[in-house]
């Protein structure tokens, strides 16, 4: 139910931890967003662009990452969160139609809809938290709207010819990354209070749990519009089902414990903080995967192009490496028995340009079901700590 803009907008701890169904409309709404990533990835002759289409995937995630904190330190049941929801919504669909379009023009729809998305977001949590004089909190908002306006003018500025300019977005990109990292250092305020990170709750937890499983759909949904398109033969189901197969073995890698890791606890206000840059790695990959079903239905046999080689190899491998790393950076634990199950998937890429890209799909699916099935091992890599079994 949504209340009224009196009762408190920041997040009680003892609050629901239930994401609210406003909340799952705007997972969608981005989900779709990476599904055409995906496509532009699939329809690329070459790797030239390669970097930009990378930079505006980190653009997307990044707004889907921060609004996602801002439903968990404030209380997405009030009026104000919710319009903020909606203004995300709406950036998300302007910065997916801009995609296809950026360099004809279209920057500049790219660049308004990421900066307003943010600085509306801003505006709104300062306003409404100067109303109920929540002075910590209005500070911690005060530092997000001054560094996404500083990006903003980079952003805005290398829009202003029509076409992207590419490093200056990148600075802008670059500035949103680092100064989240940093807990956005502000002038006259100083850091975002280290405590603060400690107030996480089983919420943003099960946001990105829900979020990255929705996100694997786009693996089999890119591939089923490639398909609906093209004559159906045994060829092209079997790429299907091994899209299906490659989802699911993903997700099982991907959900084993992820939960633990973001729950409050000991480890809680670190997984937080390390949260949107391991899985902006894992979304990559997930992209990538989608990208190279999206070949694979279309063209089953015949040789595999090295670019279609990276995608289909490379996109899974960049899930594990940022699964592997959250887990690594939170526990400092390595699952090494599992991740030996890709190196007979590496050892094959010098001949595998020559073979089916479908058979070389199925070679990755098997890859990752070892990768899945196998317990665990693992080793502490920091000093002084020993050998343990890891339960990942």
């Amino acid at each position: 139910m949504t209340t009224g803009g009196t009762a408190a907008l920041v997040r009680r701890p003892d609050g629901s931890a239930r994401a609210t169904l406003l909340e799952l409309l705007f997972d969608v709404v981005f989900v779709a967003a990476l599904a055409m990533v995906s496509k532009l990835i699939a329809g690329r002759e070459s790797w030239t662009g390669a970097a930009s289409v990378l930079l505006t995937l980190t653009a997307i995630w990044w707004t889907w990452s921060v609004t996602s904190t801002t439903t968990e330190f404030y209380d997405p049941e009030q009026r104000p969160i919710q319009a903020i929801l909606m203004v995300a919504m709406v950036g998300s669909v302007g910065m997916a139609a801009a995609l296809p379009l950026l360099s004809a023009g279209h920057a500049m729809v790219f660049a308004i809809a990421y900066v307003s998305t943010h600085v509306v977001r801003g505006v709104v949590l300062i306003t409404s938290l100067h109303r109920q004089r929540h002075q910590a909190a209005m500070e911690r908002a005060t530092r997000f709207l001054f560094w996404f306006a500083v990006s903003g003018v980079f952003w805005i500025t290398g829009a202003l010819t029509g076409a992207p300019d590419w490093r200056l977005w990148a600075v802008a990109m670059a500035i949103d990354l680092i100064f989240a990292a940093v807990r956005y250092p502000t002038f006259w305020l100083g850091r975002v209070p280290i405590e603060q990170y400690d107030r996480t709750t089983g919420h943003l937890g099960e946001r990105y749990q829900q979020f990255i499983i929705l996100a694997l759909g786009d693996i089999i949904l890119v591939p089923t519009l490639e398909v609906s398109q093209t004559q159906f033969d045994r060829l092209r189901l079997t790429a299907l089902f091994c899209a299906f197969a490659t989802m699911l073995l993903l997700w099982q890698i991907y959900v084993y414990r992820a939960g633990e890791l973001l729950k409050a606890g000991a480890e809680a206000r670190q997984a937080a903080r390390l949260a949107p840059y391991t899985h902006l790695v894992m979304l990559a990959g997930v992209v990538g995967t989608a990208a190279s079903f999206d070949l694979v239905a279309a063209r089953p046999t015949g040789a595999t192009p090295v670019r279609w080689l990276m995608l289909i190899v490379g996109g899974p491998l960049l899930f594990l490496l940022g699964r592997v790393l959250f887990t690594w950076m939170v526990t400092t634990t390595v699952p090494w028995r599992r991740l030996a199950w890709q190196l007979p998937v590496l050892l094959v890429l010098p001949w595998a340009g020559g073979w089916p890209p479908l058979l070389v799909t199925v070679i990755v699916a098997i890859g990752l079901a070892g990768h899945a099935l196998t317990p665990g091992g693992s080793r502490a890599t920091k000093p002084g700590l020993e050998w343990r079994r890891n339960q990942e």
